[in-house]
């Protein structure tokens, strides 16, 4: 019986009935040491009978074997990994030693996780419960996480017990439920229940020590009990302790009653994580001990013995055997363990013992070390070779080897999110490398720290001052770092860093035939475009971005910023191709991680050409992903272009507030702040507030932003500075439009020419303009330039009394917007017409169905309209079958069909 947590028990049954009804979720269970965690997943076991249950444990000494704790959970259910889609199932086959494939991604193997709970949920609703989380590897704990956050349409109910104290385990956007100490009734009526028949005094000394943690009572009531029968006296702490110390102490002087051979047994069973007796037996015997040593431990119910296995009968026993023992004991116990343990399948194990027993420096232990970190990368276990590269580095001899081995246990560390040892352990690296690439390595990792947590302008200066030093030695390395520098200080609108990035650049003697040659065209012609070169820059940025298009640049960062450049020099349609492989390539990947950072421009490509419902489509995804693993700078950036769309959706509350947000940050991501502020501006605009729009679009195009793609606002100041009646501002920014749009040679650009110069235009020039946008834009792609363009013509026509004329540039405006979604341009055309004596009836959804949809229903069902299964679809998506199949049923009634063969005929008539 569970004494005081009524209100916790709910809590948990409320969990379980929704994972029974079909609806899933995850709670962290979080308390000290004691506080009755345990308990309470005892509890949601024995409740579970109608359901599958997955129970693991975390255990401290296997927190640094990568997927350890995945494996201990599924290792029954193994044979049901083939049912999963082909790269999941591969990369749970590499997490779980079954294959020597290559390393599998992270979130791949947490997508994996999810469908995988998935499949055995199909069988009956299913439990999963993690104790002492916070000792999970940390592989396993991010799997496991990734699928608790998509649990949205699973009967899968997932606990995870952690203590309050551990700082490991971190699951921000998971429900907690937080355990404090039971009440005095509670914690009386529990003491009664372990000794009914105690002093007054005494009770109230217990109860009072306790301070209400449940474990507390009981072994103190148990410890109590011991001493009582052996004649000694009731021995307190002199000070007041913390309840988990006080915990551990009762059970280290349980331990110290023991005989000194069966303690050293206990500590040498808690220094080994197999649990196997048999492995514990032979240890000892190396020491001089016997299985016969245990047997005054399982009488003291201390341990629980099978003929196979050894475990404590609660963590902290463990904890308390290990902590508390000398540490000479410690050392042999490890030494004995490393000798026992044989054969390839225990190599990690192995050289975790040496490395456990080995007290100075010992390069041969190191060395074993560097393979451990080796198989981990082959597994995906970033966090482990982390590990496994600090240990080695503590026990190298050759300062340059530790070097090396601090600055892989950077880059590990910073793979696997942990910015923190990322930072530690790449400056600690900086100050021990003797060779400047090690150097420039650690450099590098710091600033991609500081890009996090400072600011890209930092980030980038620390890059330039890391690749400086390399750029005659080792010129790829310098390429590679100095090219992620300009893409940072791009980001930063940092003209003065991206010019000594590409000053250095342009000094590197790379070899004939490199591929990074035309990367450094385009990071020089970025330069270029700032110095008003606009020639030469176009040419550089051209040719960085063919390069990449035909294959022969393949990292991720430089087809990110070859999709950037592809905006700026106004191809559109070869930035959306290239990022739209980049995504798709990244999700073959499973590197989900990089997704957002993908998805970004390629939403900004789909914005400029129109394409408003697949960039919401896009963004949605982005920010949902980002907010998932906790990316807070690209979940602020990327809420810049959602504020757009509304914008032009003219949803006035949802654009200024996700405009505000990414304006807090502006000082930090001046790009993103101007296409919010243009956001704001168009806002305006189509609200008939020009002074407002006025000052937001005079700030975009005078900004820092002003080279990138925010040049694209110029025609809309343009606008709200004619009908305020300000000539000269609208004659402000043109040039520089105008520059460009002749330098790219792009239709659509000449087009938004054209569109200023009607506008401006006195008389009937403006006419031959706006004929001549229009017939530029007829077969550029461009919806939503060629409504807005046919609207401003429109407009002008009216005013010239032409209205037949009139009536059919507004008509054909009002249709494009209200395809579009473009609801407050759509409001306009309508007020137009309705000058001319029409009255068009708002039809926002008739030419397109799908626009009634959520995002990623819309995504699902394109998906499915081309053919691809529910499996299918949730391996692209990162998602599972259920949830796919549950989007699927709540878009058919919004779509008006029952089958699914009835999607493609939809998604033919779909507008982007």
């Amino acid at each position: 019986m569970i004494l005081g947590r009524t209100e916790e028990l709910a809590r948990l049954d409320r969990l379980l009935a929704d994972a029974r009804a079909g609806g899933g979720g995850a709670l962290v269970i979080r308390g000290e040491a004691g506080i009755g965690k345990s308990a309470l997943l005892d509890r949601i076991a024995a409740s579970a009978t109608d359901m599958l249950v997955l129970r693991g444990v975390g255990i401290e000494s296997e927190i640094e074997v990568p997927f350890a704790g995945l494996h201990l959970l599924f290792h029954p259910y193994v044979d049901r990994v083939e049912a999963l889609p082909g790269p999941q199932a591969a990369a749970l086959r590499t997490a779980f030693g079954l294959t020597a494939a290559g390393a599998g991604e992270r979130f791949l193997v947490g997508a994996a996780t999810l469908s995988l709970l998935s499949e055995l949920a199909g069988d009956r609703p299913l439990v999963c419960i993690v104790d002492d989380a916070q000792w999970f590897d940390r592989a396993s704990a991010d799997a496991l996480l990734f699928a608790a956050r998509r649990l949205r349409r699973e009967p899968v109910a997932m606990f995870f017990a952690v203590r309050d104290e551990a700082g490991r385990f971190t699951a921000p956007s998971l429900e907690v439920l937080a355990l404090s100490a039971l009440d005095r009734a509670s914690a009386g009526s529990l003491l009664d229940q372990r000794a009914k028949v105690l002093a007054p005094a005494t009770r109230a000394r217990i109860v009072a020590e306790a301070g209400g943690n449940p474990l507390a009572i009981l072994e103190f009531a148990a410890a109590l009990t011991d001493r009582r029968a052996s004649g000694r006296p009731w021995s307190t702490p002199v000070e007041p302790l913390p309840v988990t110390e006080q915990v551990q102490e009762a059970f280290r002087s349980r331990i110290g009653d023991l005989p000194e051979a069966t303690q050293r047994l206990l500590v040498l069973a808690a220094a080994d994580d197999t649990a196997e007796l048999a492995v514990a037996v032979r240890a000892g015997e190396r020491l001089g001990l016997s299985a016969a040593d245990l047997e005054p431990a399982e009488s003291a119910r201390l341990v629980q013995l099978t003929a196979e296995s050894i475990s404590f009968r609660h963590p902290l026993i463990r904890s308390a055997a290990y902590r508390g023992a000398a540490r000479g004991w410690l050392v042999a116990a490890h030494r004995a363990l490393a000798e026992t343990l044989d054969g390839d399948a225990s190599a990690d194990r192995r050289a975790w013992h040496r490395a456990a027993a080995t007290t100075g420096p010992d390069e041969a232990v190191a060395a074993e070390l560097e393979g451990v970190a080796r198989r981990a990368a082959q597994r995906g276990g970033s966090a482990a070779v982390a590990a496994a590269l600090d240990r080695a580095a503590t026990l190298s001899s050759d300062p340059g080897r530790k070097a090396r081995r601090l600055v892989g246990a950077a880059r590990a560390a910073y793979d696997a999110g942990w910015l923190d040892r990322a930072a530690v352990f790449s400056a600690a690296g900086v100050d021990l490398a003797t060779d400047r690439s090690t150097r420039a390595e650690a450099a590098w990792i710091q600033a991609q720290v500081a890009y996090e947590r400072d600011s890209p302008t930092a980030a980038a200066a620390l890059m330039v001052r890391g690749a400086a030093p390399i750029v005659a030695s080792h010129p790829e390395q310098a390429v590679s770092i100095l090219t992620d520098a300009v893409g940072c200080a791009k980001d930063a609108c940092a003209p003065d860093v991206i010019r000594e990035s590409a000053d250095l650049l342009g000094t590197v003697a790379l070899e004939t035939g490199s591929p990074l040659r035309p990367v450094v065209a385009g990071m020089i012609g970025l330069r270029n475009l700032l110095d008003g070169s606009t020639k030469e820059a176009v040419a550089g940025m051209r040719a960085m971005v063919t390069a990449v298009r035909c294959g022969q640049v393949t990292g991720f960062v430089e087809r990110v910023l070859a999709g950037y450049l592809a905006l700026i020099v106004g191809d559109d349609e070869a930035a959306t191709e290239e990022l739209e492989a980049l995504a798709a390539d990244t999700r073959r990947q499973g590197a989900l991680g990089w997704l957002p950072y993908a998805q970004e421009p390629l939403a900004v490509s789909l914005l400029l050409r129109g394409r408003f419902r697949d960039a919401e489509t896009v963004v949605a995804e982005a920010l949902d992903v980002s907010t998932d693993l906790g990316q807070d700078t690209q979940t602020t950036i990327l809420t810049a272009i959602p504020a757009w769309l509304a914008a032009i959706a003219g949803d006035a509350v949802a654009c200024e507030a996700m405009a505000g947000r990414t304006l807090r940050a502006a000082s930090r991501h001046p790009t993103n702040a101007a296409l919010a502020t243009w956001a704001l501006g168009l806002l305006d605009l189509g609200r008939g507030r020009l002074d407002a729009a006025s000052r937001q679009l005079d700030a975009v195009c005078a900004g820092p932003a002003r080279h990138d793609f925010p040049l694209r606002a110029v025609p809309d100041q343009v606008e709200a500075a004619v009908r305020g009646g300000d000539s000269a501002r609208a004659a402000r920014f043109l040039p520089g439009l105008r520059d460009w749009a002749e330098h790219v040679g792009q239709p659509h650009a000449a087009a938004l020419v054209r569109r200023c110069d009607a506008l401006r235009a006195v008389g009937g020039e403006a006419e031959a303009h706006y004929e001549a946008a229009l017939a530029l834009l007829s077969d550029a792609g461009r919806p939503y330039d060629h409504a807005r363009t046919a609207l401003l013509f429109g407009e002008w026509l009216r005013r010239q009394r032409r209205r037949t004329e009139a009536h059919t540039h507004l008509a054909g405006a009002l249709s494009g917007f209200e395809s579009l979604g473009a609801q407050v341009w759509a409001a306009r055309a309508r007020s137009e017409l309705t000058a001319l004596g029409d009255r068009p009836v708002a039809r926002p959804h008739d030419r397109d169905p799908l626009a009634r949809l959520t995002p990623q229903e819309r995504q699902v069902v394109l998906l499915a309209a081309a053919g691809l299964s529910n499996r299918d679809i949730a391996a692209r998506l990162f998602l599972s079958p259920r949830t796919i199949g549950y989007h699927l049923y709540r878009a058919y009634p919004k779509l008006g069909v029952t089958k699914r063969t009835e999607l493609a005929d939809l998604a033919a008539r779909a507008t982007p």
